[in-house]
């Protein structure tokens, strides 16, 4: 899925290094959006059970792909190496990890 079609509330993430995949590429973009960003992988098909956050998320995948079921109806936003987005605090979503597994990098604003 492109960031240009993420399901709302999602926003593409602030840059345009869009694309630009890679653990130390997406550090540098979330820093340069001034949050500290810490580093999470899971293996193929890993779940997350839907939740929410009292912060508002940014967040880049930097290898593989992940799948996010974003509010209630669960409407898909696929990111693949050097995507991201912004969801904003109090959004429910889950995951789903693809088929090559993924790394991720988020941060997080306060609401």
């Amino acid at each position: 899925m492109s960031e240009r079609s993420l399901p709302p509330p999602l926003e593409p993430f602030p840059d345009e290094r869009g694309g630009e995949g890679g653990v130390r590429a997406a550090r540098e973009r979330l820093r340069a959006a001034g949050v500290d960003a810490y580093t999470w992988s899971n293996a193929p098909g890993d779940r997350y059970g839907a939740h929410e956050h009292g912060t508002t998320k940014l967040l880049i995948c930097a290898e593989g792909s992940i799948t996010f079921l974003v509010g209630a109806e669960g409407r898909p936003a696929e990111l693949a190496a050097g995507e991201g987005f912004v969801l904003p605090a109090g959004t429910r979503h889950a995951a789903v990890v693809g088929p090559n597994g993924c790394t991720c990098l988020e941060g997080h604003r306060p609401a």
